[in-house]
């Protein structure tokens, strides 16, 4: 139910936690969208007739998961796209890897190049024709047997900039055969998950600090509870 996921609530902006393999909006596909079911609950919650209003400000790939912000009015909407072209907004993902960097925090810069045709990024050490900078900071916060959690902080925010920027250095998300990983997830997702993000409301001018627990399965399960050990 959207209603158990609801990470925050007033009447500019609803925050959700989506699950691996809802989409945001729409697209090519047709299939049924987290957008439609958050429309879907505010209609029914508060009965409003005909349309609901609801916008995108930003997005997460369809198989990652963690925190949506729609906005529920175009004041807020327009606002918070705006935010989120900026460094105001503050976002830091959870990511399983199946290899445990060479160094245990470190700040990455690449070059990112798109490929429409694919839907697939690469990142480069050196600047090619319309790539642009792509700049995170990671930290490895616990390790299991077989895979390893890294926090990752991003500084800015490019077309698939955590996938491809981990890839380039031969490290993969877990579950993401895009990228590189050995093997999928059997929810179809990968092992990323958007965990905390913090700005100033775009009307209220207060502080939104919002974490959101990752999915229930076995690894999650392990590593949440594991930094919640280490007061991560």
């Amino acid at each position: 139910m959207i209603s158990d996921r609801i990470l925050y609530e007033d009447n500019h902006l609803i925050v959700i936690n989506k699950l691996p393999g809802e989409l945001v909006q729409g697209d090519e596909t047709g299939d049924r969208t987290l957008l439609d079911d958050v429309k879907e609950y505010l209609k029914e919650k508060y009965h409003k007739p005909g349309n609901v209003f609801l916008g995108v400000p930003h997005r997460l790939d369809r198989p990652t998961s963690g925190i949506v912000v729609y906005a529920k009015t175009d004041k807020a909407l327009s606002r918070m796209t705006a935010l989120f072209r900026t460094s105001d907004v503050k976002k830091t993902y959870w990511a399983i890897v199946d290899r445990k960097p060479q160094k245990s925090e470190a700040t990455l810069v690449h070059y990112i190049t798109r490929n429409t045709e694919n839907n697939k990024s690469i990142a480069s050490a050196i600047e090619r024709k319309g790539s642009k900078v792509a700049k995170l900071s990671y930290r490895l916060i616990a390790s299991s047997d077989n895979y390893h959690l890294l926090e990752i902080d991003l500084h800015t925010g490019r077309h698939h900039q955590i996938r491809a920027q981990l890839a380039a250095m031969g490290v993969h998300i877990k579950g993401d055969l895009k990228y590189g990983a050995a093997r999928s997830n059997p929810d179809g997702g990968i092992s990323l998950h958007a965990r905390h993000i913090s700005f100033t409301h775009p009307v209220k001018k207060i502080l939104v600090d919002i974490t959101a627990d990752p999915p229930h399965d076995t690894l999650w399960d392990y590593f949440l509870e594991k930094s919640r050990e280490d007061g991560n």
